[in-house]
């Protein structure tokens, strides 16, 4: 009786077939389904920066508005010469008055230093008010304000460069009162400009969920539980 040789193994490393992931049961012992893989949406792009149109055309107006009136009164009336007319006395009249310092007269001077100091204010006021508009890009509201505050105030710089004075022929009084000061449209679109700019609303707090006002403060707080 012969023994038979053992068979020797075959050389090389074993491989083991791969094992398959094991599937997490849920609580009644039924496999879970899998997990749905987060979709990361994408933010919508930033809104386009707003135009500047408003306070371009405002601006515009009021300056083509200041001086066809101040053209009309002082050459085409001869106002400068008559130096008063009656319109609604004593609510509405036209009084010549040529003002070499800003409104209702103040720092006037018959200097020529201060004629040009003026002019010299008032652009870089103006060139103030652009380069905030263009780069805060306000709403309309305050476009329109400052459209008013730049074309009052190079309707009075071109006043000071072409007479040497601003031409102030507005005269509103009341019975029993007159007044002794004039004004002109520019000097009315100023006031309005400053004004409108000054109580220009703040800007709106963030809304969250439902458009209410997040509380950034509570939200940080949840973030580092």
């Amino acid at each position: 009786m012969t023994e038979t040789p053992d068979t020797p193994a075959p050389d090389g490393p074993r491989t083991e077939a791969p094992k398959k992931p094991r599937r997490k049961l849920a609580a009644d012992g039924t496999p879970a389904a899998p997990r749905k893989r987060r979709t990361l949406k994408a933010e919508p792009p930033p809104p386009p920066p707003r135009l500047l149109w408003w306070a371009a055309g405002v601006a515009l107006a009021v300056l083509l508005i200041d001086q066809l009136s101040k053209w009309v009164v002082v050459h085409a009336l001869n106002l400068k010469e008559v130096q008063a007319i009656d319109v609604i006395d004593p609510w509405l009249n036209l009084r010549m008055a040529w003002n070499q310092g800003v409104n209702f007269g103040l720092f006037g001077s018959d200097a020529e230093l201060m004629r040009w100091v003026l002019v010299g204010v008032a652009a870089v006021i103006c060139i103030w008010v652009a380069v905030w508009l263009w780069r805060a890009r306000p709403g309309p509201l305050a476009q329109v304000a400052a459209g008013l505050l730049i074309g009052g105030a190079l309707g009075n710089v071109i006043d000071r460069v072409a007479y040497g004075a601003v031409a102030d022929f507005l005269n509103m009084s009341l019975p029993g009162w007159r007044n002794p000061y004039s004004f002109n449209v520019a000097d009315i679109a100023i006031f309005a400009g400053a004004l409108g700019l000054v109580f220009q609303p703040g800007p709106k707090p963030d809304a969250g969920a439902g458009g209410k006002p997040s509380d950034k403060t509570r939200d940080a707080g949840r973030r580092t539980r």
